[in-house]
């Protein structure tokens, strides 16, 4: 969820679907966060499709909240939202308090490859969706979905957000690159597991 320039100036996020639809969120008001913009979360929305009902979600990298805010708004079971700046778990509150949401979520400040070892023992059936914004880069993009896949089940699906020029890898550990679809200078990898 990082890159510079983004304010509260700019175009502000709204909650595209289901309960909340309409609700607008707030932006970072300092440097170096990317929100996902509303056509990105669309997108990924409409792939995900009917499996978000019911769903676990881990929204890495959380930033605002917005994604995992979306998945609550179109009825997710639970989101754990996940960041290491004390900031964004801040707004990730503010947001959730906004769109009047008091229950099925939890906010954790911590950095995301730490997270995955203490949330496998704790999580033992895994995700159903798990969302990663990390910062652009084929490193960053490796690494957590490395961390990613310990939090993973056999139905997971997960997708990560990336710089359009950075190729996301085709398996890291189990794994394995199902679809990549891009908006502007953003895309989107989606993966399942494969053992």
């Amino acid at each position: 969820d990082t890159t510079a320039g983004h304010t509260t100036a700019e175009k502000a996020m709204r909650v595209i679907a289901g309960e909340q639809k309409g609700r607008r969120l707030t932006s970072p008001h300092w440097a170096g966060v990317r929100p996902t913009s509303d056509k990105l979360r669309e997108t990924l929305f409409n792939v995900l499709g009917p499996y978000v009902a019911g769903a676990r979600v881990l929204d890495g990298f959380a930033g605002t909240g917005a994604v995992g805010i979306e998945a609550l708004s179109r009825g997710a079971r639970h989101v754990t939202f996940v960041d290491s700046d004390r900031r964004a778990t801040a707004l990730v509150e503010a947001n959730l308090s906004h769109c009047g949401l008091k229950e099925r979520y939890a906010i954790i400040r911590v950095d995301f490859a730490r997270l995955s070892s203490r949330l496998e023992a704790a999580t033992p059936e895994g995700f159903d969706i798990i969302f990663l914004d990390p910062p652009y880069g084929a490193e960053d993009m490796a690494s957590a979905l490395e961390a990613a896949a310990g939090l993973a089940s056999a139905n997971s699906r997960v997708i990560i957000e990336h710089a359009r020029r950075d190729a996301p890898p085709a398996r890291v550990g189990k794994l394995v690159l199902t679809r990549d679809l891009s908006s502007g200078d953003s895309a989107l990898a989606f993966y399942t597991i494969h053992p």
